[in-house]
């Protein structure tokens, strides 16, 4: 594609997304303009208009089975993403649903990696997570798209590395397997301590001092926690859920003021929110 539709994204904006991608749609032809109408058609379900993401996809199917692997590959994960994604509520996801999304990204991942495209490939992937919600099956997929994460030479997939170790880690800890889920989560944090991204840089750390308190390692969980604290405020972004976690420690080593006081802390950062 002569436009590389991740410039245009900003996930936290996709109406201001949206507007991008139909301003090089205006000028695309081709497959340019099949994979520009398949990000227009996920802007729509970042904000939960399934069934205008779903209409969008429906324009383009015809034409999608005559063109490349990255349109047709961008148009699977969409159509899966569609039906099934982080942001569908919970409840409302059938397993009609759940089946036609897991035969949408399998297909994704193989028409992606028959073409050469190892961070479409490992995006679908990492979606079958939320169509097969087990944590024995998320870790399975997890692994399979850290494989080839590691192995591509390509920089766009190698970029998923701290994602899919975070994603993997939360499989482990669902499954009762803490410490190996620590190991996921602490390399994960070394990789988002090279990077720039502060905020995922503050998730990492907190990721690592749950699973530490989880697994009774409370005084080590503590100091994470309140070095997290810290480093929240002074980034004028104070965390609901390190307090939440400073109250469960504080509770557990008996120090009732001090979680009383990260309890309403709590409180009152998440009805701000």
């Amino acid at each position: 594609m002569s436009i590389d539709p991740g410039t245009l994204w900003d996930f936290n904006r996709p109406d201001e997304s949206e507007g991008r991608f139909r301003a090089a749609l205006a000028t695309a032809g081709g497959d340019d303009a099949l994979i520009l109408t398949t990000q227009i058609a996920r802007t729509w379900g970042l904000r939960r208009d399934f069934r205008k993401a779903a209409a969008l996809l429906d324009e383009i199917e015809t034409a999608i089975s005559q063109a490349g692997p990255e349109a047709r590959a961008r148009f699977s994960l969409e159509r899966g993403r569609s039906l099934v994604s982080a942001a569908h509520p919970a409840d409302a996801i059938t397993p009609e649903a759940r089946a036609r999304a897991r035969a949408a990204f399998i297909r994704a991942s193989e028409i992606a990696r028959e073409g050469g495209l190892d961070a479409i490939a490992i995006d679908a992937l990492h979606m079958l997570a939320f169509a097969d919600p087990h944590p024995a099956d998320q870790l399975r997929w997890g692994r399979e798209a850290l494989m080839i994460a590691l192995h591509s030479g390509q920089p766009a997939a190698r970029a998923w590395e701290a994602s899919l170790r975070h994603n993997i880690g939360c499989a482990l800890h669902a499954l009762d397997r803490r410490d190996e889920a620590l190991e996921e989560f602490r390399t994960a944090l070394s990789l988002r301590e090279a990077t720039s991204d502060a905020a995922a840089c503050r998730i990492a750390r907190w990721m690592v001092a749950w699973t530490l308190r989880t697994l009774g390692r409370t005084t080590e969980a503590l100091v994470e926690q309140t070095a997290l604290e810290r480093d929240c405020a002074a980034a004028g972004a104070p965390d609901p859920h390190v307090y939440a976690e400073l109250e469960h420690l504080y509770r557990v080593l008996g120090r009732s003021a001090q979680a009383d006081d990260c309890a309403r802390k709590r409180d009152s950062l998440s009805e701000s929110h």
